[in-house]
């Protein structure tokens, strides 16, 4: 009985932290407003700056840029392949042109 207590005990204690190891959370930005302007930012700050950008999308951003030019507005990035209009809205206090 005493096993089964302490059993359920320690997992009561450990659901915070298995719930929160999901969740990807830089504290180095903790707290701070944090905006990356999309017509300067190299593939990495997008990646490392912008909700749901891996390096695989933040390139592609990149390289959209250099061929078609600067992005007029933040909705313009839905014509970068695997960038979606609810990606853009994730991130819309974020983008800066």
């Amino acid at each position: 009985m005493f096993i089964k207590w302490l059993f359920t005990f320690i997992l009561v204690l450990s659901l915070p932290q298995v719930a929160l190891a999901g969740q990807k959370v830089n504290s180095k930005y903790e707290g701070i407003e944090i905006t990356v302007n999309v017509n300067q930012a190299s593939a990495e700050e997008l990646a490392d700056l912008l909700t749901g950008i891996g390096m695989k999308k933040a390139q592609a951003i990149v390289d959209y840029r250099e061929k078609h030019g600067d992005f007029e507005s933040a909705e313009s990035l839905v014509d970068v392949k695997g960038i979606g209009p609810a990606l853009v809205d994730k991130n819309r206090e974020r983008i800066q042109l």
